[in-house]
């Protein structure tokens, strides 16, 4: 039973802004059912909800150095759903509005990731590998590797570091080396933290990892080349032998449409009829017009530029002209959050634009649509559409990443796929596999098959976990 010590800054139900907080809310789970002996620990942010921290049990103090400054630590444990969590305590840092967006972030995951290195000697068990998540927890590998590998207790713990977004780095003034993360000029480096003149969290938790993941095959290729590497492909081609992608899952006891409490009528693969009810009331709710032979199109999403929102800008009246609804959730840049809302409000009946998140109103999206579009220019993984494929809303996502690793072509000859894609990052290209779909939408019989494929697709966590085990032990053998 191998010992693994999750390390990030979001974790779901307890604080998350993104698919980060969903995937280590759910990978540990996974990882525990099939034999390991799995932990995670994140910040005891003030955010966390009572329920959960009134059931923590405080097992240490300690001070972590950052720099020249002694901060204290307090190290708190809970157990949840089979999995032991911990928390580090430190209110000057983790006491504020949200997660992440403060001036300090530099000093406050600084301390985290030296934090977590100092609570380990006070844990109940000594880790075989830590897997350290996104930029946050870059630092924390070459802390290990220069630093604390040969202090006995330290000795022969390895590291996996995972990239779930390349675009966010935690780029900050080469002076924190010393000042802040207490590391040797030594590292300072083009082969350590150095990347162009400043300091990279998330290029420290490439150059000194044991392993690296990311969180689909076809991403782990792209993200090689200088479109995709965000200026990181020469060390991510360098370290091409030690990277793998395993794509991410979701836990389907959270996204089960034949159980789930927020939506209004449930259903499964076998009785996709149901949906339609679903469809009904959401288009209701929402002020729409109520129709069930409207094609109506779901997006759940960060309004942000990566997520090829200006492709539906280019093409929103053509769009509107089809016979189609839309339905957008989210909140982002406020061109992209404008363009909704303008939508919107010119044609009430056809688009309903709600500027906020809400989980509840997603999952009834997930169920009540009956596409949901992704046009992304990169994606990492994705979990929209993996979500949208366990309540048999059918995607329609650009061939890129997870997207591609995830969404296959529905080819109405075999009756094989469970969506629509298309290749290029073009505006009419996307439209015209819209239209593609909703003429299939008119075909009951077809995309009934279809929406039972797309529902039948297994995305949940029990195939990759394996994937990770079967790393964990090449890792610990090598």
């Amino acid at each position: 039973m191998r010992k693994v010590l999750f390390v990030a800054s979001e974790a779901a139900p307890f604080a998350k802004t993104g698919g980060l907080g969903d995937v280590i809310g759910s990978l540990p789970k996974a990882l525990t059912a099939q034999g390991g002996d799995i932990r995670v620990i994140m910040p005891k942010y003030s955010c966390i909800p009572d329920e959960f921290v009134s059931r923590m049990v405080k097992r240490a103090t300690f001070t972590v150095s950052v720099g020249w400054r002694r901060q204290y630590a307090g190290l708190y444990e809970l157990d949840f759903q089979g999995v032991t969590w911990y928390f580090i305590d430190n209110e000057y840092y983790f006491k504020r509005e949200g997660l992440y967006g403060y001036y300090d972030e530099a000093e406050r995951f600084a301390y985290f990731c030296r934090a977590v290195l100092e609570a380990l000697p006070r844990l109940d068990f000594m880790p075989e590998i830590i897997h350290c998540h996104d930029w946050q927890t870059g630092p924390l590998a070459a802390m290990l590797k220069l630093q604390y590998i040969d202090r006995n207790e330290y000795a022969g713990v390895k590291t996996v570091f995972t990239i779930h977004n390349l675009m966010y780095q935690g780029i900050f003034p080469s002076d924190i080396l010393v000042d802040l993360l207490g590391l040797p000029t030594s590292a300072f480096t083009a082969d350590g933290l150095e990347f162009y003149g400043q300091v990279n969290f998330l290029k420290g938790g490439l150059a000194f990892s044991d392993q690296i993941t990311t969180v689909s095959k076809s991403y782990a290729e792209e993200m090689q080349y200088p479109y995709f590497g965000e200026k990181l492909e020469g060390i991510l081609a360098k370290r091409r032998a030690d990277i793998c992608g395993i794509v991410n899952g979701i836990d389907y006891e959270t996204y089960n449409p034949a159980g789930d409490s927020f939506i209004y009528t449930n259903y499964t693969w076998r009785g996709t009829t149901k949906r339609l009810d679903n469809k009904i009331k959401l288009q209701a709710e929402l002020g729409l017009s109520v129709g069930k032979h409207i094609p109506l199109i779901g997006m759940v999403s960060r309004l942000v530029d990566s997520k090829g929102l200006d492709l539906i800008a280019h093409v929103m009246a053509e769009l509107l002209d089809l016979d189609v609804q839309l339905v957008v959730l989210g909140t982002g840049e406020r061109r992209f959050e404008n363009l909704f809302a303008y939508a919107a409000g010119c044609r009430p009946d056809k688009v309903s634009a709600k500027i906020t998140f809400s989980d509840d109103l997603a999952h009834k999206i997930y169920a009540g649509s009956d596409m949901f579009l992704m046009p992304s220019r990169f994606e990492p993984c994705g979990i929209g559409q993996l979500i949208a494929l366990r309540y048999g809303s059918i995607p329609i996502v650009r061939e890129i990443g997870g997207l591609k690793d995830t969404v296959i072509r529905f080819q109405p000859e075999t009756g094989e796929g469970n969506g629509f894609t298309f290749i290029n990052y073009n505006a009419h290209e996307m439209l015209g596999t819209i239209k593609e779909a909703v003429l299939l939408y008119q075909d009951r019989t077809e995309w009934s098959k279809l929406v039972k494929n797309a529902m039948r697709s297994d995305n949940s966590w029990s195939h990759s976990a394996g994937e990770y085990c079967r790393m964990y032990e090449s890792l610990i053998a090598g």
